[in-house]
């Protein structure tokens, strides 16, 4: 280990400066920004269910799934310094905690979406203590040797799950006179894409004024500094290890709430759907999207699931792409997906690190009050 010969004024002076951080709130905007974007996003929710097709509320409606998922992933991986493939397994504890509760016990939305909530909670608080006493590398074997005994898990529990060949996941989206799988507005009654849509993305919305809420506070500010500078964050009196754990807690949770909600619209769920491929996607939400950012969450859901999309629509105009073995394509659509979601990974990696979200424009905070 190399140790410097001379300590600098910087390296003197970072507890202290770390301290202040974490003491001092963030910048936030001006209220009636923040109250001018909820009135944006709520506007959002409440109109396109009535403006888009079908089809596109149903793609809306997996992209709302994945961003309450990614934000999860976002507090532990872009605000705290966690690299985890886990998120599949808690999608899979939150979902089959729904069905138990909403089928099988027939309990209403309030209660089987806080069971599923709970469960990843009380499971992340277990695997917690034990994933982050490792970092880097080790930590996201860690999380994926956790996807795989999910996997394993799922396929041998058929009671809960229905084993290798699934179950159905029939629960009731209601929540006392309003059921979000057969709305009725103004005596209209909408489709289920529509209701659906609403509640997907008012959980979306939840999750990210919950997650904006926790960052705001003096425990966002420690898991920042912890990311930041863990060692220091620990002399000043941070406890890493519970500050990491709450961070865990907070993402399994959020990850038991989107594969509660997933399950709950599709109706259906089998244990291939908690796989390595799902962890992989996850991160490279937050990666296009942007690390760190509540924003950034959600615009990488939109842009990997939307990406497949907008793929398959310019694909007949596409004479390289193959739709069947015999049409004389060099590439199928599907490894076409494979490798645009590779590079377009790459591409942000190396040319936009802050991912979509830093490419919106800013408020500049205040600047530093000068020293005396």
């Amino acid at each position: 280990m190399h140790v410097p010969m001379n300590l600098s004024a910087t390296s003197v002076e970072a507890p202290q400066v770390v301290a202040a951080s974490v003491s001092r709130p963030l910048a936030r905007p001006p209220a009636s920004i923040g109250w001018g974007l909820l009135a944006l996003a709520l506007g959002a929710i409440f109109v396109l269910p009535f403006v888009a097709s079908d089809f596109w509320l149903s793609i809306l409606n997996y992209a709302g799934i994945a961003a309450v998922g990614a934000i999860g992933l976002n507090l532990l991986t872009g605000n705290t310094g966690q690299v985890s493939l886990g998120q599949p397994f808690f999608m899979g504890v939150g979902c089959y905690a729904a069905a138990f509760a909403g089928q099988d016990l027939g309990l209403p939305l309030p209660v089987w979406l806080a069971a599923a909530m709970l469960m990843g909670a009380l499971v992340g608080g277990l695997v917690g203590p034990f994933a982050l006493r490792l970092r880097g590398q080790y930590l996201v074997i860690v999380t994926l040797g956790l996807v795989l005994i999910g996997l394993h898990l799922w396929q041998n529990l058929p009671w809960l799950t229905g084993g290798a060949n699934g179950r159905s996941v029939l629960i009731a989206a209601r929540l006392g006179p309003i059921d979000f799988s057969a709305l009725s507005v103004f005596g209209t009654t909408l489709a289920r894409n529509q209701g659906w849509f609403i509640l997907i993305w008012l959980c979306a919305l939840g999750a990210g004024i919950c997650v904006l809420n926790i960052l705001n506070s003096r425990s966002g500010r420690a898991l920042m500094a912890i990311r930041d500078r863990e060692m220091t964050a620990s002399v000043i009196g941070i406890s890493v290890s519970r500050t990491k754990i709450l961070a865990f807690v907070v993402s399994s949770m959020l990850a038991a709430a989107g594969g509660a909600l997933y399950g709950g619209y599709v109706r259906y769920a089998a244990p291939t759907e908690w796989d390595l491929l799902l962890g992989v996607q996850y991160l490279a939400m937050i990666v296009v999207g942007g690390t760190g950012s509540v924003l950034g969450s959600v615009l990488g859901a939109l842009f990997v699931t939307l990406m497949p999309q907008v793929v398959k629509l310019a694909s007949p105009y596409l004479p390289f792409v193959s739709f069947t073995p015999g049409d004389g394509g060099i590439v199928s659509l599907f490894a076409l997906n494979q490798i645009l979601f590779g590079l377009f990974i790459i591409a942000f990696l190396m040319f936009a690190p802050r991912g979509l979200a830093g490419l919106v424009p800013r408020r500049r905070g205040r600047p530093p009050t000068p020293k005396p």
